[in-house]
This record gives structure tokens, sequence and C-alpha cells, in this order.
């Protein structure tokens, strides 16, 4: 598992590293419910509904190591009908995860011999919130830049060099474990994410050269957010939205992640807009992690609710006092500030808390900031990039969109796990 800029940036922050880890390891590589060539294209699945590349590439990667059909790669109508009918909760999850209700549940775990078990979809909807709340983190420090595609400057990285996640983390126990069980797995995976990373740039230029017009046409539809035109062609091969493959027909890579996901045009909105009839308020008080959602997941799929746990707690412990001192107040007011604000846009809220100190805590272009790598980081664009670091430290930058990774992510688990809970009654 090649996730080095990823881990480069968490570094600054080594207990929270090794947590997150732990976590990616037993979701990707461990005993569960889903088979492992299956998890790895959810993963692609999530990362495509925000047009990540540096994800989506990984995971083609370790799909293709797991042992998935190539053909997968072609789009979702090369794929099983049980695995495609995941696009729904997919698409909900990633933009308005309000919108999700047990009949959608239903529908999946109902639905003849395409049927998933419970345990199968708690496991899938982990990895979609996991992956879609990494995907903001990826665009948040820009680590999509490491693809070499066209993306905007990132930030400065640890001096760590060409390394794969095992051996970023060596100065780790968990690090230390995985580099001793998986290091030749580790360094084989290096290694190709390399030749992978060579492919594509040779295959990108060639292709530019043989067929200029086609990529203009496909750079336009992918500035435009991927509209409903793109989304037309999307499982056609020779309209260009078929995998990338070398001499040898390997599949190295999609030239666009339209062939990944349905309804392009479908995006984050205002869970706070008053001119359509929108679903209740969240309240965590009838719903939270800590008292429903932790025990649930838990009991469906084994350990993963204490390392979801552990994750949490620790980005909550996170230090910031140079950061909170800045903007006159405690760290835990910063940070509760913070994590109130992504989960209020979610339309999660919590009856204890003065929603106005968070104007009060969080100025206007760290909230635009904060906002659009939440909902919709493919659009974070480098002046808004730049405008926001000026008055943070590294590490502080790296904290807040650790922040916004996890609070996102419990925002999505807490809607899908109260519909299952909502459907188990």
């Amino acid at each position: 598992g090649r996730l080095e800029a990823v881990t480069q940036q968490m570094g600054y922050h080594p207990q929270y590293l090794d947590s997150f880890l732990k976590t990616q390891h037993y979701l990707m590589h461990m005993d569960g419910p889903l088979p492992f060539d299956c998890r790895h294209y959810i993963a692609i699945m999530a990362a495509a509904r925000h047009q990540c590349r540096y994800l989506v590439n990984l995971h083609v990667l370790q799909f293709l190591r797991a042992g998935g059909d190539p053909q997968w790669l072609r789009g979702l109508e090369f794929i099983p009908p049980k695995l495609r009918n995941l696009n729904e909760i997919n698409k909900i999850l990633a933009h308005r995860p309000w919108l999700i209700t047990k009949e959608h549940i239903e529908k999946l775990l109902k639905i003849s011999e395409w049927s998933w078990s419970l345990a199968e979809l708690v496991h899938a909807v982990v990895l979609l919130a996991h992956c879609h709340a990494l995907a903001s983190f990826v665009f948040g420090c820009g680590c999509e830049q490491d693809e070499g595609l066209g993306g905007r400057g990132s930030l400065k990285p640890l001096s760590l060099g060409n390394q794969c996640f095992c051996e970023a983390t060596a100065s780790n126990s968990y690090g230390q474990e995985l580099l001793r069980i998986n290091r030749k797995r580790s360094l084989d995976s290096c290694m190709e994410l390399d030749s992978l990373r060579e492919r594509m740039q040779r295959i990108h230029v060639e292709t530019e050269g043989r067929d200029e017009m086609r990529l203009l046409q496909q750079d336009r539809e992918e500035g435009e957010g991927l509209g409903a035109g793109a989304a037309e062609h999307c499982s056609d091969p020779a309209a260009g939205l078929s995998p990338l493959a070398d001499t040898d027909g390997e599949v190295t890579g999609a030239t666009n992640l339209a062939c990944y996901m349905q309804d392009p045009d479908f995006g984050y909105q205002d869970f706070a807009r008053r001119d359509e009839d929108q679903t209740q308020v969240f309240r965590v008080q009838d719903y939270s992690w800590e008292d429903h959602g932790f025990s649930l997941v838990n009991r469906l799929y084994s350990d993963i609710g204490h390392l979801l746990d552990e994750k949490f707690r620790m980005v909550d412990g996170l230090q910031s006092s140079a950061m909170a001192k800045r903007q006159g107040c405690e760290p835990s007011v910063f940070k509760r500030g913070i994590w109130n604000y992504i989960h209020c846009m979610f339309g999660i809220r919590y009856d204890d808390y003065d929603y106005a100190e968070v104007n009060q805590l969080l100025e206007r272009m760290l909230k635009v900031y904060i906002k659009t790598v939440t909902c919709y980081p493919e659009k974070t664009n480098s002046e808004m990039f730049d405008r926001f670091w000026k008055q943070f430290k590294h590490s502080e930058k790296v904290h807040v969109n650790l922040l916004i990774l996890e609070a996102r992510m419990q925002a999505e688990l807490l809607y899908a796990l109260q519909a299952i809970t909502q459907y188990m009654i």
C-alpha cells in the first residue's frame, strides 16, 4: 500500500499516523466480510466521486494485485450487479449523507441473488466513508499533485524521500510490525507503483500527441465537474474513458474517472436550504457515535469500532495551542468549533453548543477553506489554499485537515449507521 504523500503529511502527528495506518491496514488487508478485490474496487468508486486520481490510481494497482478482474476497470457496466448496486449509497454518502434512509439499506439487503449481508454492508459503508474523507485530506494537503496530472502546488512534505507507507512509519510501533510482516510485499508495491506512474506519464504524453482534440474535450468535461455529457459515454471504451493500457495490454489507470460513477452532476447542496423539503436535523443527543454507532459497527464488523474510536480520540487529543492562541481561545474550544462547523454543514447538531461561537472563532477564509475541502474537495484552488495557510505553521495546517477528515468520516458513518439501525428495528 503506497500512500507516501499522505503519510508524509500525517507524519507531523506520529501518534495519529500510527492509528490511521492501523485502521487503513485492517480495512484493506485483514480478515473481514468483503473479498480483497472488492474492497479496493469500492475504494475506487468512493475516490472517483471526488475525482481523486491519487487514491483511484493507488487502488487500481492494489485491486490488480489482489487478483481483481481487469475488465472491472473499464467501468461500472463491467462489474457484478451486487457491487454496482452500491453506487447509490456511495453517491449519497459522498455528497448528501442526510438523504440516506432505511429503504436504501433494505434495497441492498433484499435483492434476491445480489443481496448484501449486514456485515458486508457495514464493511462497505466504513470503506466508503474512509475513502471519501481521505480524498478531502488528499486535496486539502495538496497530495493530488503527486500524480503529476496538472495538480496544484502541495504543502512542503517531510524529507522522507521515496518511501512506501510502511517505511515512512518505521519509527512507530505499528509501522515496525507492518515492515517486518510485509516488507517484500511493500517493496514490490512501491516498485510497481513507480512503474505505474512512469507508464501513465509516458502513455499520457504519447496519447496527447496522437489525439490532442480528444484529450482537450476530456479536460473540458472534467473542468465542468464531469457534466451529463461525460456520463453518457462512460461505459464505451472507444470514448476514451477506458483504462489506459501499455503495449502488453496491462491495465494501468483510467483516463477519465467518470467510468467509475453514475450521475456525476449529483453533488453537495447546503443542508440549510429552505426552498426544499429537507429532512430533520440530526441531533447527536438522539444518535451518537459513542452511545450507538460504535457498538453497532463493532458488532457487525469485529474490532473496527475500536480502531475508528481510537482514531477519533487521537485527532481530538492533538495539540494545537499556538493555533488556538492566535484565535484567542483555548485549544479544545477551537477544535470543537471546527468539528461542529463541519458537522453542521451535514445537518448534525449538538444541543449543548452555541453555534454563534463558530463565527467568532473561525474567520471567513478559514470557513471557506474548511467547507470546500469538506464538501467538494476537488474544487480546492490554489488561491484559497495560499490565503488560508498564511497564519498557520505546517503542523497546524495538517491538523486542520485531520480534523476535516475525521469529522467528515464520523458524519457519514452516523447517517449510514442510523439508517441501518432503523432497518434492523
